[in-house]
């Protein structure tokens, strides 16, 4: 469906305009940056939005860069104390509190965005700048419901030449090239059974699994755009435990500790094992299991079938302080980490790990921490025996936000695209719909379609969009 900007503007209801700070100070710099070292002169213009807390974090690696020229702020709170910091280093940046009013208004002065709002408005954000002709950065997960995966990296194919990056930073650091470069030269081979596990605490695990309707409604914060913030969400009054984070473990607005991390845990190993989508997934185990946010612990199966001459492969997802995976022997004692409770494992060792994954293969077994943490072959006297087996790993020729700056400047591709990072994406809301309804789920790669339960098949697309969002859908 082609559809020009004007007419797409036309049919969205748009906010009141977000007005005009003062700020006072400008990012300084600290050393050279990278462009600085590579002798690159262009930059890219970029609007941000999403500007507080993970926004403030990114708004800052991209600085570090040297490669951007900041155009536009976008936030729905603005005004608010964590989004005053970001509005200090950018006094000729023009401020919006509606991303629509941005592109309306402004769309011609930018050629890229950085969006790091709550997972719930990845979807029509990165919709309409790729509909604007933007290159896009999106922090993880790339969209909450399978639907609008499926949807963004359609609308991703069909443009070529806009750039697409998310946020999985682990992507561009050492275990993204060790990875490759082990699985080239054999060492990693055969994998039958992953263990991904992230039990560090969450924000939600004080919280009453006995509710039975949502939070009651607060007052809105002064000068916050809440019906923006919602997008095609269906209307929830305001409570500050939607804000700040808290939106994580909602089922309504995030994807709860497997969309969090597991972007980060898992991405090398769905993306060079070519897992593509499970034909299982199973929820073995829910601790404080509720109709409105994410248990406080969780134990999901997924299983994915042969590709080729490669195995299939189990991947088990453990989230949850009283939720160890077990431990293989030789494991070792790194990674742990002493501040996290006592756990129910029974005989296991008393280790408390850091998030990460274990891999097993026929022959090896492999342990790595989150991010672009690098592998270890375990225990350590096989590591030993292998030492000289192991071919030598390239070095990163740029970080994650490098990488998307020079993928606009054409002269890299980004290594996680919405055509690479979508499908992992679309596991995890396979992960969370199994979640949601505490159960089994048989679903079927081909057709895209879960077989044995309607329900279920019915979530893959979510709720309908609210009144005046439904244009997002049809881009």
């Amino acid at each position: 469906m082609t559809t020009s900007r004007r007419q797409f503007l036309k049919t969205m209801t748009l906010a009141s305009a977000g007005l005009a700070f003062a700020p006072s100070s400008v990012l300084a710099a600290d050393g050279k940056t990278f462009a600085q070292k590579k002798g690159i002169n262009e930059k890219v213009k970029i609007a941000y939005i999403g500007i507080g807390n993970r926004g403030e974090q990114i708004i800052n690696d991209f600085a570090a860069t040297g490669m951007v020229d900041v155009v536009a702020l976008c936030d729905v709170d603005m005004g608010a104390p964590h989004t005053q910091k970001v509005i200090g280093m950018y006094p000729k940046a023009k401020q919006f509190r509606d991303f629509r009013q941005m592109f309306d208004k402004i769309g011609n002065e930018f050629e890229a965005v950085a969006i790091a709002t709550p997972d719930h408005s990845h979807f029509p954000i990165s919709m309409l700048a790729l509909a604007m002709g933007k290159h896009v950065y999106v922090e993880k997960p790339l969209a909450r419901t399978f639907l609008e995966a499926e949807l963004l990296m359609q609308a991703a194919r069909k443009r070529p030449n806009q750039v697409t990056q998310v946020g999985n930073q682990g992507h561009s650091e050492a275990n993204y090239f060790q990875f490759k470069a082990w699985l080239d030269a054999g060492i990693i081979k055969d994998v039958t059974a992953v263990t991904a596990h992230m039990n560090n605490p969450r924000r939600w695990h004080k919280w009453d699994t006995n509710i039975y309707k949502l939070p009651a409604g607060e007052q809105i914060p002064k000068d916050m755009d809440w019906d923006t913030w919602l997008c095609a969400c269906p209307y929830h009054e305001y409570n500050k435990d939607y804000h700040q984070g808290q939106w994580r473990c909602w089922y309504d607005f995030g994807m709860g500790a497997l969309g969090d991390w597991g972007a980060h845990i898992l991405d090398t190993v769905h993306e060079f094992l070519d897992l593509g989508l499970p034909y299982e997934v199973t929820m073995k185990y829910a601790n404080g299991h509720n109709d409105y946010f994410y248990p406080y612990s969780s134990t999901i199966l997924f299983r994915f079938p042969q590709r080729g001459s490669m195995p299939p492969v189990d991947v088990t997802w453990y989230d949850g302080l009283d939720n160890l995976p077990p431990i293989p022997a030789g494991y070792g004692v790194s990674g742990l980490d002493p501040n996290i409770p006592t756990t129910n494992q029974g005989d296991t060792p008393k280790a408390k790990l850091n998030p990460g994954k274990i891999i097993y293969t026929k022959d090896l077994i492999f342990k790595g921490a989150s991010h672009g943490s690098t592998l270890q072959i375990i225990p350590e006297e096989k590591a030993k025996e292998m030492e000289k087996l192991l071919p030598e790993v390239p070095q990163s020729p740029s970080n994650h936000f490098e990488n998307f700056l020079l993928a606009c400047l054409g002269r890299e591709k980004t290594r996680s695209p919405f055509e690479i990072n979508g499908v992992l994406s679309q596991v995890f809301s396979l992960g969370v719909i199994a979640q949601r309804l505490n159960t089994q789920l048989f679903f079927d790669p081909r057709t895209k379609t879960i077989t044995n339960n309607e329900f279920a098949n019915a979530m893959l697309a979510g709720l309908p969009p609210r009144k005046g969002w439904e244009q997002f859908y049809k881009l």
